[in-house]
C-alpha cells in the first residue's frame, strides 16, 4: 500500500510539472486549510500498593483509560520519578540580605508561564509548585507572614526535585518567575514583593461586626473593581489557565487572607475557577495568611471599635457571631477551592511554610498519561474519566475522575440562538466572559406572596458595537432561572435588549453601565436564582448565579416588617427601563419602583458620583391596619466614627395601600457636598403606636 501511495504522488507532480511546462505560466498556489478537532487529554496517576509502597515500573499496556465508559488508547506515557534530596542550607549571608521584609523595588515581571508543545514533557522528574500571592485586600501584616512562610520554605524545605514559579495578584495577575530550580533567584523575587500592596481594598462588612476606621477610601473609576471577589477568582482561573499546556502534575499553592463573600459575588465564578483548575490539571493549595486567629467577642487592638449599632452588638452578642460568622465564611471558600480540585487548605496555623510542604508532600512519583479523545463536541460538558491497573485492581489510585470540555459558541442564526442560550445555562461549567452584578429585592404583594424584582448590570466596555447602516448598535439577550429550595422551577425570563449609540456618544459606553430589569412573584421560601447574557456581536456570554431568600414578613417577631431598601441614582421611563418580553411588561403594574410613569433603577454595586442625587426607596408594612399609622424615618450616611450626613425626621402619616398594606418611604438628596469615600448607609424607621422599629444598614461608595 505504501509502494502504490509513494507512486501516485510521483504521477501527480509529473502532470502538474508538464501542465506548468505547456502553459508557460506560474502555477496558481491554492491554500489549503487543515483542521483537527481531536484534543490530547492528560492524566496524573499515582498508584500505590495497599501498604502504600508506590508502583513503578509499570508499562502504558498496563493501564486501562475509558473517557465515558469507552476505552481510549494511550498516546503518551511517562513515569515522573520524585525523590529529590532536600537542599542544604543556604550561607547565612545570603538568607540576611535576600529576607528583607520591606523592599523598595518590585520583582522583574514576564508576561506569562512558558507553555509546553502538546505531548511534551519539559519538566522531567520535578516536582511543580506555583507559590501565588493574592495580596488584593491582604492586611501588611498578612502580607510579611505570607513572605516569610515562603522565604522558609524555598530556604530550607525545598529539594532538588522542585521547580518553583512566583506570581502576584494586586490588581493584577503578573508572573513574577517561572518555573525554576534557582533558589537564590526565588529568594531574590520572593524578597523584592511590595509589601502593602493593595491591602487597602479588603472586603468591608456591613454587620455588627464593621468596625469604624474613620479612612479615606480610593477607587479605580470603574464601578466594576469596589467589589473584588469576582476578580480574585477570575485572576486566580488566569493563573492555573497558564499552566495547562503543562502535562506535568501541578500544585498552586494559594496564599490569601480568606476569600469573604459580601453577599454581591457570583457563585458561577467559583464555579467557573474550580472548573478551570480541573481542566488545567491543577490542585489549588490554599494557605490561610491570617495564621492562628483567637477572636475576642468585640474584636483584638487591631481593629477599631463598632459605631451605631456596632457598639449594641458588643454587648449583645451579634458582633461577636458576626465576626466569627465572617471569618468562617472567607475560610470555606478557600477549603471549597481545595476540596474540588484535589487540594488542601492550610489553615488556622502561624508556620504558612507548612502549607507549602503540604503540596510538596502530596506530588509524590506519579504516571502521565495522555489520549486523544475522540469526543470533538466543544459542547462543554462533563466527560467521566476512569483509570485502572489492568494486574493489579486492588491498587489505589489517585486522578482527577473528569473534565469539562472547551466551550465554541459561534455565530448562530436565529433559530439556533435560543438553543444556545438554554445549553449555556444549564452547563455545568459556567460561561463568565461578560462580568455581571444582579440585585434580588422583595416587596410584599399579599400574605403569601411577593413581587422580586431582579436589576443586572454589566460594564459597557464589554459591549462590542457593530455600526449596521449608520447608528451603533448591539443586542444583549437575557435569560433566567429561578429554582426553589428543592430544585423545582419557580420562575423564567427571556428578554432582550438593544444598545444604540452614535458618533462620539458610542466611546463613552466604555466608561457607563449597561442594566436590565426583570420581575418575578413568589412565595416566600430560600431560592437560587441562574442568569445568563449573551452580546450578539461577539457571541460573548455571561453568567451570574446566587442564592436569595425571600423572608415571610407575615411572621410576628416583635420588628416592624419593611421591604428591601433600594439605593439609586438614576430614574428613567418606564418605555425605556423595560425589556420587549410581554410578561416582564405586564409585571411592572406590580412594581412598586414605578411611580408616575418614572422607574426607580437600583444601583446594584452601590457605587454614586459626587454629581449625582442619591434616591432610597423601601417600604414598611402594617398588616393589621385599615388606616395609616404614623411611622418616623430617618437616612444617615457614617464615614468612620463620623456621622457625615443626616436627614431630618421624615414622618408619614398617609397613603397606606389598602390591598398591600404598604406605607411607601422615599429619600432623596444631592451628594456633591460629601467627600469621596467609603460610607454606610443606614435608614431608622419607628413606628410609635405598635411601638416597633426597623433598622437597615449597607455599604456604598462615592466617587468624585
Amino acid at each position: 500500500m505504501k509502494k502504490l501511495n509513494a507512486i501516485a504522488t510521483m504521477i501527480l507532480l509529473s502532470l502538474l510539472a508538464a501542465s506548468g511546462q505547456q502553459q508557460n505560466t506560474p502555477l496558481i498556489k491554492q491554500a489549503y486549510k487543515f483542521e483537527s478537532t481531536t484534543q490530547l487529554v492528560i492524566i496524573n496517576v499515582g498508584a500505590k500498593e495497599k501498604d502504600g509502597r508506590p508502583i513503578e515500573n509499570l508499562q502504558a499496556s498496563d493501564f486501562t483509560v475509558t473517557e465515558d465508559g469507552k476505552p481510549q488508547a494511550i498516546k503518551v506515557f511517562e513515569y515522573q520519578r520524585l525523590e529529590g534530596a532536600r537542599l542544604p542550607q543556604p550561607a547565612p549571608a545570603l538568607a540576611s540580605r535576600t529576607g528583607a521584609a520591606t523592599p523598595a523595588a518590585a520583582a522583574a515581571v514576564q508576561p506569562t508561564i512558558t507553555p509546553a508543545r502538546p505531548g511534551e514533557i519539559r519538566y522531567r522528574d520535578s516536582r511543580l509548585l506555583a507559590l501565588y500571592f493574592d495580596f488584593q485586600g491582604m492586611p501588611t501584616d498578612d502580607q510579611v507572614r505570607a513572605q516569610s512562610g515562603a522565604l522558609k520554605f524555598i530556604a530550607s524545605q525545598m529539594t532538588s526535585a522542585d521547580r518553583v514559579a512566583i506570581m502576584s495578584y494586586a490588581g493584577e495577575l503578573k508572573v513574577l518567575q517561572d518555573f525554576t530550580a534557582d533558589r537564590d533567584q526565588l529568594q531574590k523575587v520572593i524578597g523584592k514583593l511590595v509589601i502593602g500592596e493593595a491591602s487597602e481594598m479588603a472586603n468591608t462588612v456591613s454587620d455588627e461586626s464593621a468596625e469604624d476606621t474613620g479612612a479615606a477610601y480610593s477607587a479605580d473609576d470603574s464601578e466594576f473593581n469596589i467589589f473584588n471577589t469576582d476578580r480574585q477568582l477570575t485572576a486566580l482561573a488566569n493563573a492555573v489557565k497558564m499552566l495547562a499546556s503543562l502535562p506535568e502534575k501541578k500544585a498552586l499553592v494559594y496564599f490569601a487572607s480568606g476569600v469573604s463573600r459580601n453577599g454581591i459575588d457570583n457563585d458561577a465564578q467559583l464555579r467557573a475557577t474550580v472548573n478551570a483548575a480541573l481542566r488545567s490539571n491543577v490542585a489549588i493549595y490554599p494557605v490561610d495568611a491570617r495564621g492562628l486567629v483567637a477572636t475576642a467577642p468585640a474584636g483584638n487592638a487591631t481593629r477599631g471599635s463598632g459605631g451605631g449599632a456596632g457598639n449594641q452588638g458588643n454587648f449583645s452578642g451579634g458582633a461577636g457571631r458576626a465576626m466569627a460568622g465572617n471569618f468562617q465564611g472567607s475560610q470555606d471558600t478557600l477549603y471549597a477551592l481545595a476540596a474540588d480540585t484535589g487540594g488542601k487548605a492550610f489553615l488556622d496555623s502561624n508556620d504558612l511554610s507548612l502549607g507549602v510542604m503540604q503540596a510538596q508532600k502530596d506530588i509524590a512519583s506519579y504516571y502521565i498519561l495522555g489520549y486523544y479523545s475522540p469526543n470533538a463536541r466543544m459542547d462543554g460538558k462533563y466527560r467521566r474519566i476512569k483509570v485502572q491497573i489492568n494486574s493489579r485492581l486492588s491498587a489505589r489510585l489517585d486522578y482527577r475522575t473528569g473534565y469539562f470540555a472547551s466551550k465554541e459558541f459561534k455565530q448562530f442564526n436565529a433559530a439556533d440562538r435560543e438553543r444556545q442560550l438554554e445549553e449555556a445555562l444549564m452547563l455545568g461549567d459556567p460561561v463568565t466572559d461578560l462580568t455581571l452584578a444582579v440585585e434580588t429585592d422583595y416587596f410584599r404583594l399579599a400574605k403569601d406572596r411577593y413581587y422580586v424584582p431582579v436589576s443586572v448590570k454589566l460594564p459597557g466596555s464589554d459591549i462590542e458595537l457593530a455600526k449596521h447602516g449608520g447608528p451603533e448598535s448591539a443586542r444583549l439577550d437575557f435569560i433566567g432561572q429561578v429554582r426553589d429550595a428543592k430544585g423545582q422551577l419557580a420562575a423564567t425570563v427571556r428578554d432582550y435588549i438593544t444598545v444604540k449609540l452614535k458618533g462620539e456618544t458610542a466611546v463613552e459606553l466604555a466608561k457607563r453601565t449597561v442594566a436590565y430589569d426583570a420581575g418575578f412573584t413568589l412565595h416566600p421560601g430560600t431560592y437560587t436564582l441562574k442568569f445568563l447574557t449573551r452580546e450578539n456581536e461577539t457571541g460573548k456570554m455571561g453568567t451570574f448565579e446566587t442564592k436569595f431568600t425571600v423572608p415571610d414578613l407575615s411572621a410576628d417577631n416583635g420588628l416592624l416588617p419593611i421591604s428591601s431598601v433600594v439605593l439609586s441614582n438614576q430614574k428613567e421611563k418606564v418605555e425605556n427601563a423595560a425589556g420587549s418580553a410581554g410578561p416582564n411588561m405586564r409585571l411592572f403594574n406590580f412594581n412598586p419602583l414605578v411611580r408616575n410613569g418614572e422607574k426607580l433603577a437600583p444601583s446594584v454595586t452601590r457605587v454614586f458620583r459626587k454629581d449625582q442625587e442619591m434616591y432610597v426607596f423601601l417600604e414598611a408594612y402594617e398588616p393589621n391596619s385599615k388606616t395609616t399609622q404614623r411611622i418616623v424615618a430617618t437616612l444617615s450616611l457614617y464615614r468612620g466614627r463620623v456621622k457625615a450626613f443626616e436627614t431630618q425626621p421624615m414622618q408619614i402619616t398617609e397613603g397606606l395601600d389598602p390591598a398591600t398594606k404598604a406605607l411607601a418611604v422615599r429619600f432623596s438628596f444631592p451628594l456633591r457636598d460629601l467627600e469621596p469615600g467609603r460610607y454606610t448607609c443606614q435608614v431608622s424607621i419607628l413606628n410609635p403606636a405598635a411601638e416597633r422599629f426597623a433598622f437597615w444598614r449597607a455599604p456604598v461608595v462615592l466617587l468624585p
